[in-house]
């Protein structure tokens, strides 16, 4: 018989759903604000950069301050801060409708795009430490067999807010009023934070005799990562796959408007290509893991993620990115569900804050050089591409990337090797 996943763990699930609804309405939300702002593709770009620059700069530390308080509060705390950082920013959109765009292609110089610039800074900080702590959360209220059930279930509703509903509601409450989709994406965190408090019981991490030195502690982390190579080279082949993700993903935005030709609800629908995908790829990883094995598994996340780039780069057309949008998100998942289960069975409990971020460090750290990217390429290759062949460079680049990156890790993400891991 299965044991329960428990009335704590539901509270969480509730908690991610409405959390990532809010996270699906600022994916669409927050490139579009820039691009009626400025048709510059490094500005766009930037925005995002400086959402994701955060787990490059605070993964480590985040860490550190997991493993020595509370993780229920701070979850807490870091949903209600979110929260009131986009009701001011809504606040902002709306005092400052109708909005001016740049001339041409020249840089932003409204004063609302350097406030939207340093808020999703303000709020990638918050995001690092919060989803941190969240993962922390897991082993202390899931049994161990369950958890690949009860992440698969937390990954499908996550994809199911961000990526399914967010995105389409977005380009509504876009449609509507631009400060909407804004106020609605803290609305989301307020409820979230309500629904942690929920949660009962201890969820600080066990205490240790003598307290060192942050630094010394984050060294703990990275060393305990590193010396375990398989934890390393899945963290590497994370970073790859997550920079050449988010720099499609950055790149997305004008060439769907400008290669496409889709309006801000046929982007938003774009973006949901990948939700039907990604849910199934929750809810049926322990399917998949059984016919192919963990590795097998990964191998084919790497190769999908390869292949989505490539038809993406070849064939400018809304129908196969689609269907490469749901391969590569139904892999995703499936990888998200293998290694979250894999470090919260086999790390430590009063280590796995640090560990976890020393591994976000290296697989989500390269987020913000990946969205730079996609900017850079373009304007690179423009004068001598032309504006759309220019626009989807950055595909056909990650496609090399995430080929090269599938033949060296092949070998080593194999069945043996995952099913054999003990960390320590």
């Amino acid at each position: 018989m299965q044991e329960k996943l428990g009335r704590n763990y539901w509270a969480l699930l509730s908690a991610n759903a409405v959390s990532n609804l809010g996270d699906g309405i600022g994916t669409v939300a927050w490139p579009w604000i820039a691009s009626l702002m400025t048709r510059d593709p490094v500005a766009i770009a930037l925005v995002a950069v400086a959402f994701r620059l955060p787990w490059l700069l605070f993964s480590l530390p985040a860490g550190v301050i997991t493993d020595r308080f509370d993780r229920r509060r701070l979850v807490i705390a870091m949903d209600a801060f979110r929260c009131g950082m986009l009701l001011a920013l809504g606040l902002a959109v709306f005092l400052t409708t109708p909005i001016e765009a740049s001339v041409g292609g020249s840089p932003p110089t409204a004063s609302l795009y350097w406030f939207l610039l340093g808020s999703a800074l303000v709020v990638g900080f918050a995001e690092v430490l919060r989803d941190n702590a969240a993962q922390t959360l897991m082993p202390a209220i899931v049994p161990p067999s369950r958890l690949e059930a009860a992440n698969g279930r937390l990954w499908s509703v996550e994809v199911l807010g961000n990526s399914l509903i967010g995105p389409p509601l977005a380009g509504i409450l876009l449609a509507l009023a631009l400060p909407l989709s804004f106020f609605a994406n803290g609305a989301g965190f307020a409820a979230s934070a309500i629904m942690i408090y929920s949660i009962r019981g201890s969820f600080t991490p066990a205490k240790v005799d003598k307290r060192q030195h942050w630094a010394v502690e984050m060294r703990d982390g990275a060393r305990f990562l590193w010396r375990n190579t398989l934890l390393r080279d899945m963290a590497l082949g994370l970073g790859v796959l997550n920079a050449m993700d988010f720099m499609m993903r950055a790149a997305l935005v004008l060439y769907a408007q400008e290669v496409l030709q889709l309006s801000s609800a046929e982007f938003g629908l774009l973006l949901t290509a990948g939700a039907v995908g990604g849910i199934a790829g929750g809810l049926c990883s322990g399917i998949v893991v059984k016919q192919v094995g963990s590795g097998g598994a990964l191998r084919l996340t790497l190769a999908a993620i390869c292949l989505q780039l490539a038809v993406i780069a070849v064939w400018a057309n809304a129908a196969p990115v689609f269907v490469v949008l749901v391969i590569g998100e139904f892999m995703g998942m499936i990888w998200n569900t293998v290694t979250v289960s894999l470090r919260q069975r086999q790390v430590p409990g009063h280590m796995l804050g640090r560990v976890n971020s020393v591994y976000r460090f290296f697989g989500w750290g390269t987020i913000p050089i990946g969205i730079a990217f996609s900017g850079i390429i373009v304007n690179a290759s423009e004068s001598s591409l032309g504006r759309e062949a220019a626009l989807g460079m950055p595909f056909a680049v990650g496609a090399v990337a995430m080929a090269v990156v599938t033949v060296l890790l092949w070998r080593r993400l194999s069945d043996r090797a995952l099913n054999n891991a003990a960390f320590e």
